[in-house]
């Protein structure tokens, strides 16, 4: 249950304070992009079962690899992609705590 409230936490209410720092007058807009990044996770979808409890996201799933990660992180040099890059790399941390707290990372 503690893994459940963390990482949902993380999921949704870490992204309000990550917005607020990123920009203070424009934290609601922000917070909003943040979330979609979680459309990320429409790659579980292509897996089966689609929700597996005790299986590590980062590694398995298309855009939980390493490759993308990588994208990812090169996305936060350009001014235009750096939110959306910070949103998607906060939710690659989030998963691998996951995994790390599983013992499959």
């Amino acid at each position: 249950m503690i893994p459940f409230l963390i990482h949902y936490s993380l999921h949704f209410i870490a992204p309000v304070g990550i917005a607020y720092l990123y920009r203070p007058k424009a934290w609601k807009n922000t917070y909003f992009v943040l979330l979609g990044t979680m459309l990320v996770d429409l790659d579980h979808l292509f897996a089966s079962p689609i929700f597996d409890p005790d299986r590590c996201s980062i590694g398995f799933h298309p855009l939980h690899s390493y490759y993308a990660i990588l994208v990812y992180f090169f996305l936060l040099f350009p001014k235009r992609s750096r939110l959306i890059a910070i949103g998607l790399l906060f939710h690659m941390f989030t998963d691998g705590l996951d995994c790390w707290l599983q013992g499959t990372i």
